[in-house]
């Protein structure tokens, strides 16, 4: 029986949410640990406004895109909006594209205006701009158009003039490990010349990317990271001209610390006096999660984390106390659960490409959500090309996600299949299957599924209805995936053996649901879900 809380007490409403997530960072006394945020938000970038801050991040072939994270006081984030209802160009990310469309993103705030510029390696440079963050966004700009322009940050110089900079992608480029900067139109609508590049890393710092431009006292400063996702480090590039040459540091590296790449990411001021960075941490499966660093300022050059080695460079804090700000904050993370009570599904939800209003319904007086049986893509022997794939971010390294379904077939005496799911490379999900006889529980499995090898049955056994509970429970170390299943929503089994749950493309692995037909059988056909909950592992 679902249960609704109205609690006023600002604790107890503190209390509450604290204990409906899986990762919790705000210790509650004044301290936080790392990461801040145990969910892939990639290449994450943020800014203060006020006592404001957003940030953004990474979302790739996945709708909607370019998540809007806000927070006051820099630790406890809050879910709030998308940049991007569905990914540019429209038609193109109507079918599954994983690993392309929106890569790393930078968010400023020009003339009362947020702006967002990201690079899309296959058609060149976007911008997203509003006035209001929470709200509407307008349409996409292509400000450049070109091959392999990635990692775009907008600068406007304090004489109005306006600049972009960004990295390269070898993949369709050719070539990587450079910076180039381009002039903009004023209002930063479009790029106006070819470009000069301004760092070369191929010898010191291969795979320098994901450019952020900043100015202090006088000095244009570039945080770039280098040496790879989950090696490198963090590379801060110091000039008096834009144009450089530019000086060079390193900042911040792994040491001998659990943090294994710490780079990418943001400088931003509390509003108090304070410095902070924000970097993302390669964990495999669960994806790049976000840490946040202690940053000071000695000689003009930036220093972050603690420098436990004594060799000039920082190394990534695990707890540390909470930034100094004019705002407090509950303790607060995106959301997981899901009770499909509200209008419409959560804001933590993706779909693997351009959504088509057909693949769901959620009414205002129904408490749960509908899938339809969508018939799979010609020639698809699993669900890698599969696009209406409700799922969303492992929200910690130790968590269960479950779920109630019921497959409704209707004229349908067999191929309809609804199920819950953890998606990557390698893909496995325990699903609910009708037959002439009746209806079955199957565990399915694929290996390398973006080479489009046929899915597997692992297991299979009849049930009594058209009715099942759902669990997964995934555990350390990366991501260990049991499944599980009941028909009566208090005695679970097991099935199957543990599955090791993998990275998607340029992603981390995710969990959520699907409902599919097979491409022979009659039309029709769907799946009600109850209800979708993340819980803690017991």
């Amino acid at each position: 029986m679902k249960k609704i809380f109205f609690i006023i007490s600002s604790f107890l409403l503190t209390f509450q949410v604290s204990k409906a997530q899986t990762w919790i960072a705000d210790l509650g006394n004044g301290t936080y640990r790392n990461p801040i945020l145990y969910a892939d938000y990639s290449d994450p970038d943020a800014i203060r406004v006020g006592s404001d801050f957003f940030m953004t991040a990474s979302s790739f072939n996945e709708a909607p895109g370019l998540p809007i994270l806000h927070s006051n006081d820099m630790v406890n984030w809050k879910l709030v909006n998308y940049a991007l209802p569905e990914v540019f160009p429209k038609n193109h990310f109507s079918t599954v594209k994983r690993g392309d469309g929106v890569w790393a993103p930078s968010i400023r705030f020009h003339n009362n205006e947020y702006y967002i510029y990201w690079g899309d390696p296959d058609f060149g440079i976007y911008m997203v701009k509003t006035k209001d963050p929470f709200g509407k966004w307008d349409d996409p700009i292509l400000v450049e158009e070109g091959k392999g322009l990635i990692d775009a940050c907008p600068f406007w110089d304090d004489n109005g003039d306006a600049y972009i900079v960004h990295g390269w992608a070898g993949s369709r480029a050719g070539v990587k490990s450079l910076l180039t900067i381009k002039k903009m139109t004023p209002d930063g609508t479009k790029v106006i010349d070819k470009g000069t590049h301004i760092f070369d890393g191929h010898e010191h710092h291969p795979t320098v990317e994901g450019p952020k431009v900043y100015k202090r006292n006088g000095y244009y400063y570039i945080f770039a990271p280098a040496g790879g996702v989950a090696t490198g480090w963090q590379l801060v590039l110091r000039s008096k001209n834009i144009y450089g040459p530019y000086d060079e540091k390193i900042v911040l590296e792994q040491g001998k610390t659990p943090i294994n790449g710490p780079h990418q990411g943001a400088w931003v001021d509390s509003g108090t006096g304070e410095d902070w960075f924000y970097h993302f941490q390669d964990v495999d499966a669960g994806g790049r999660i976000v840490h946040l660093q202690p940053m000071k300022w000695i000689n003009d050059w930036p220093f972050m984390g603690i420098d436990n080695d004594k060799n000039g460079i920082g190394e990534p804090v695990l707890t540390y106390k909470k930034p100094t700000v004019t705002k407090k904050s509950p303790i607060i993370n995106p959301p997981e659960t899901d009770e499909f009570d509200g209008k419409d599904i959560g804001l933590q939800w993706q779909w693997s490409a351009n959504p088509n209003i057909i693949w769901y319904s959620k009414l205002q007086n129904q408490n749960f959500l509908r899938l339809f049986s969508i018939k799979t893509p010609e020639n698809s022997n699993n669900l890698w090309n599969v696009p209406n794939l409700l799922t969303q971010k492992f929200p910690s390294p130790n968590f269960t996600a479950s779920t109630k379904v019921k497959l409704v077939p209707e004229d349908a005496n067999y191929g309809k299949t609804a199920g819950l799911l953890i998606m990557g490379t390698d893909y496995q999900a325990i699903v609910i299957t009708n037959k002439p006889d009746g209806y079955y529980i199957q565990l399915i499995n694929a290996e390398k599924a973006e080479k489009n090898n046929v899915e597997k049955i692992l297991f299979e056994t009849k049930l009594k209805s058209n009715e099942v509970y759902l669990q997964v429970k995934v555990i350390e170390p990366n991501g260990i995936c049991q499944f599980s299943y009941s028909e009566n929503g208090k005695k679970y089994t097991d099935i199957g053996s543990t599955f090791q749950a993998k990275p998607g493309k340029w992603i981390g692995a995710k969990v959520g649901l699907y409902s599919i037909s097979s491409k022979e059988t009659k039309r029709g056909g769907y799946a009600d879900f109850d209800y979708f909950r993340m819980t803690n592992n017991k």
